[in-house]
Formats: C-alpha cells, structure tokens, sequence
C-alpha cells in the first residue's frame, strides 16, 4: 500500500488496511547456512497474502550456529510485534541492548551470510558470521525511508554458553535487516500529516497541511503506529518547515488499547494530560492532524475523537476537516488547462467526458501572445505563460477583458532550450520557474506572480534545472536537473527567511534523489500529498511512466499504462481526476481502470499548481 492512493478516490475499499489473522505461517524452507566455507544465500519469506499474519519459531535445542543465525534472520521478517522470538536468540545481554527500533536496512536480496570459526576451531565456543548484501534503502527510527546504494557488511558473533551448551548470538549490529521482497511484504507506507510551517493556503489563511511519508510494519497495529509516529513530531527532513498543533510531550495514554474504528467509523484517540488543556481551535488542528493521518492509511475512518483525562477534548468529521486545514488531494479542481495549436490558453471541464476545450477568459486565451508552456494558480484565478521561443514569462488574470501588460521575466539564452522552463504556481499564490540560461542558470521566485524575481539559493544542487513543480503544500519542491547527460528527479526542501529590503530570503535545502533507478526523467508531475508521476527511463532502457513517493520508494499499486512518445504529463494531488498526458497523438488521458483516450490537439497540459 502506498502512501499515496493509485486510482480512485478517498473511499477505495481496496485501501482498506487488512487486520484479520487468517492464519499463521512458519517460517521454513530457507537454504542451509554452513558453519564454514563459500557464501550461501539465506532465501526471502516468499511474499505472503497479506492478511496471513507470519510466525518464527524459537532455537530449538542444541541448534547448531548457522541455525541460530538463520532463525534470527527469519524472525526478523515474522510480524513478532516487539520482536521477541528474535531475541531467543541472543545471549541475555545481547537482547537487553539489541534495539531493533533504530534502523531497518533494505538489500537487494536476503542477506548472505559467511561462517567463519573463530580461531579457526569448529569445536570450539565463538563462532563469528559476516552477513552481506547490496543495500536498497535504510529506515531509521523515525520510520523516514532514505534509498542508498553500496555493499553491506556487518559481524554476528556467537558464543556457547557454558551452563545450558547453547549457541546465542551475543554481539550484532543494531537495527534489522532483510532483503526487499520480505521489507515490502512485511512494511507499508503512509503518510502522517503537519502544518506548513512557512506557508499559508489562500485567503482564509487556513493552516496547509504537508504529508510527511513513513513506513510502518502493515501487520502489528498499524493504525496505533501511525498515531504515535504522528504524535512524535515530523521527520528530521520535513521538521524545519513543518509544525504540529499537538503540544510538546503529547502522547497516547500509557494504558490505551489499540486504536479501531467502530461501527460508526470513529475512532477515539485517547491522549495524555499533555493534551488536556488545548483550545477548541488548536484541539480542532490536532484532531485534522490525525484525521488525515488515519483516513490515508484505511479510508474506513469518518470521525476522529480526541479525548484526555477521560474528557473529550474535540470531534472532527470529514466534512468538517476540510474548513479547518488545506490538504492538497481533498482539492478539486474545475478546469484542465493547455495550450491549443493556435498557442492560446485553453480549457476543459475536469473529469473524463468533456472534449471541446475552450479559450480562458483574458487576454492569455485571445492569441495575441503565442505560449510555450503555462500554469493556472491553484485557485484558477491567474495564470502564467510563457511564450513561444521561451524568452519571456507573461501572468494575466483570468477574466474577461483583462489585459496582459509587460512580461514579468525575461530569459537571456541563445535557443529555447536555454531560456524558462514551465512556471509553477505555490500554496501562497507565488509564481515559480527557473532560467536555463548557460551563462547565468536560476531558479527564481515572482511572489504573487509579480514584482522583482527573487533568485532562490540552491543549496548543494549540482547541474541544471530542466523542470520545476511545487507541491501543494508549498514547502516542497520537485526538479528535473540535467548533470553530465543524466536527468533525474530532485526534491527539495523550501525555506523560508526573513525579508531583507523587502524581499524574502528563499532557500531550497536537502535535495534529495526520487528517482535513483532512472537515467533519464523525461516529465513529471505531483499525483497526491507525497506522491509522484514521472516519465523516464532506466539505462539501456526504454521510455516508461511510473509511481514515485517524495521519498524515493515505489508506491503499491500498477503503474499507469504504457503510452509511447510522451512529452509532458500532468496529474491532480485529487486522484479521481485522470493522468493527462502530451504524446504523439496530442492530448491523452487515463481514466480510472480504462486505457488511454485521444482528448484533442494541443501541448503542455497542466492541472491548477
């Protein structure tokens, strides 16, 4: 499951999180480990239903060394809730400091193990293993999915105690490991939610919530993960430009049961005294906080209450949430958005049956301007385009009869492949877009879409932007950047500083790879609260469209279908809306569980960001 929905709407019942234990499975069959000579593989749990819940089994008696290392291995993937079969393993000190909380790490495959006698001694009482493998990704105990690359290998030393003539494992790296198959059988992703610390949402100043993607184990109560994981704050990466309504120290109640939905949909939440004193404004805050949280990982969620010192603190339905913060895939847009072959502004109807696009009302839809690429704000009130040889960057209003006025920026490359890229309006109704200008390249900021740009800090990036799209959320953003003829899929972090002769300080941090198995990123765009659609290609590959989150996982679910020729992609952080895509045959679309459909003519489709 993947943080992110994949088709359909918020109520897919096919989200629904699985709690039931059909059965349960011991874990068997993997290859022998020998106690010395060549490296031999520890098999992957072959992926099981998810709703079978899977068991270790303890060291039997007089187990040999490799048996011991190979039960731990495979207690490691059992849904042993605090991972107490595992620890029979260990000698009594070793389980006592052993925190398998701290890390998970992900390879390629199982890892591989080498036995090597210590002193050269079959006979003896130590016995030393060395595991290996090609890492994929980490986990580290905030649940933040990192994808790395390069060789793992780690010691396990055994010992025989000398009382009972048992071999226990008495000293191993902290955290687990298993190979992908088992992580992505054994975890799932989901997002928790925050408010942008940085950024507001329109002119209700509603508080904008940002997604923040964790991974937890899909099949030891995830629903009370998810809010502990909630209560304890953003991840490291997200925490500078995120904040929580729930006050410092909050947490559930020392003696709270699993959390459930009942048979109205609700799920109460007891608290502890930390949350007793809140106001009905912040309590509202917390309760949307963990209303998004919960509905993303199950939808059958309708209500959360929020209760304290056996008080209720606040309820808060669905219908409700909306009014008290912006969540980027609860908007609804009225309008797709291209540009037709006489290079106006055009528009349809969202959903799958319009066909007959229509000029935008201003002076962008007359014609007077040919446009290149555009972007609509996302309250569809101002739009942005640029023109046709890529030199200058116009925004209108999108009434009738506005007038266009002076280009907002103007590019000083020599080919259209050196001047603006396609603009990207924010959560703030500021305007985005970088110059690929060899001489001078930047990524520049218009706040409002007006005024003098402000050239936005880069920290750590290498190469040059060929694409920007900002989240909904408005404090992080995507880039396509070119370095030594590779093109991949960056995110970033937007900070914000105080304003200096009133202009504000804008920075983009941390950038971080959404892409690493792609060579070539061809198009993207944002497809939910942390989630991706990018077009590219592998090396030695060809051209393929696929999921990403934010944080460089691969969500569950199908990837789109295939479509050949793809220029520019375009997708809604509201999933009931269909993928829009330029090709060779023009304007495509995908609806929900159907192929590709010819729309009409035109170029650079764009929903409203």
């Amino acid at each position: 499951m993947g943080a992110d929905r994949v088709g359909g709407g918020r109520r897919q019942p096919g989200r629904a999180v699985a709690y039931a234990v059909c059965g349960a499975v011991l874990l068997s069959g993997c290859a022998s480990m020998p106690d010395s000579g060549d490296l031999r593989g520890v098999e992957s749990t072959p992926r099981q239903d998810t709703q079978v819940r899977v068991f270790a089994m303890p060291p039997h008696e007089n187990a040999s060394p490799s048996e011991i290392v190979q039960g731990f291995l495979e207690a490691l993937t059992s849904d042993d809730p605090n991972y107490e079969t595992a620890g029979k393993y260990l000698t009594e000190e070793a389980a006592r400091t052993w925190r398998p909380e701290l890390s998970t790490t992900v390879l390629a495959d199982a890892p591989e193990t080498r036995a090597e006698p210590v002193g050269g001694r079959e006979d003896g009482e130590e016995f030393a293993f060395t595991m290996t493998g090609t890492k994929v990704a980490t986990v580290d105990a905030q649940q933040s999915y990192v994808p790395v690359t390069g060789s793992y290998s780690r010691p396990v030393h055994l010992t025989k105690d000398r009382e009972s003539g048992q071999w226990r494992i008495d000293a191993l790296p902290q955290g687990v490991v298993m190979g992908r198959s088992d992580f992505q059988r054994n975890y799932m992703s989901a997002n928790k939610y925050y408010f942008a610390s940085n950024a507001e949402a329109g002119e209700g100043r509603q508080p904008s919530a940002v997604a923040d993607p964790v991974y937890v184990r899909r099949r030891v109560d995830p629903m009370t993960q998810m809010a502990r994981s909630l209560l304890n704050g953003p991840t490291s990466w997200l925490g500078p430009v995120a904040r929580s309504s729930f006050p410092t120290g909050t947490d559930l109640r020392k003696d709270a049961p699993a959390l459930t939905p009942d048979d109205q949909n609700k799920v109460t939440v007891p608290l502890n005294a930390r949350a007793a004193r809140v106001g009905p404004g912040k309590c509202d805050e917390m309760a949307a906080q963990m209303l998004f949280t919960l509905q993303n990982l199950t939808p059958t969620v309708d209500e959360v209450e929020l209760r304290s010192g056996g008080k209720q603190l606040c309820s808060l339905t669905e219908a409700r949430a909306e009014a008290v913060a912006a969540l980027g895939s609860l908007q609804h847009p009225d309008y797709l958005y291209f540009v037709d072959d006489d290079h106006r502004l055009v528009r349809l109807p969202t959903g799958v049956g319009a066909t007959r696009a229509e000029p935008v009302p201003g002076a962008l839809g007359e014609g007077s301007t040919a446009l290149r690429t555009v972007a609509v704000s996302r309250d569809e009130h101002t739009a942005a385009g640029v023109s046709l040889d890529g030199k200058t960057l116009y925004v209108g209003a999108l009434v009738s009869g506005g007038s266009l006025g002076e280009p907002v920026l103007r590019s000083r490359g020599k080919t259209e492949e050196d001047r603006l890229t396609a603009p990207s309006w924010d959560a703030r109704g500021d305007l985005w877009v970088a110059d690929r200008d060899p001489a001078k390249p930047r990524l520049l900021l218009l706040e409002k879409g007006a005024g003098e740009p402000v050239e936005v800090e880069t920290s750590g990036l290498d190469g040059r932007i060929r694409a920007v799209r900002v989240a909904a959320d408005g404090v992080r953003i995507a880039l396509v950047v070119e370095q030594d003829g590779k093109r991949s899929l960056l995110i970033g972090r937007i900070e914000r500083g105080e304003k200096s002769d009133e202009r504000p300080a804008v920075t983009v941090l941390e950038l971080r790879s959404a892409t690493p198995e792609l060579e070539e990123v061809t198009a993207m765009s944002w497809a939910g609260d942390s989630r991706l659609v990018v077009v590219g290609r592998e090396e030695g590959g060809v051209q393929q469209m696929r999921y990403v989150q934010s944080d460089g996982s691969t969500p569950e679910g199908q990837a789109p279908a295939a479509l050949t020729g793809v220029e520019e992609i375009a997708a809604s952080q509201d999933d009931r809306l269909p993928l829009v895509a330029n090709s060779e045959d023009g304007i495509v679309r995908l609806p929900s569980g159907a192929q590709w459909q010819k729309v009409t003519e035109g170029t650079a489709p764009v929903y409203p960001g």
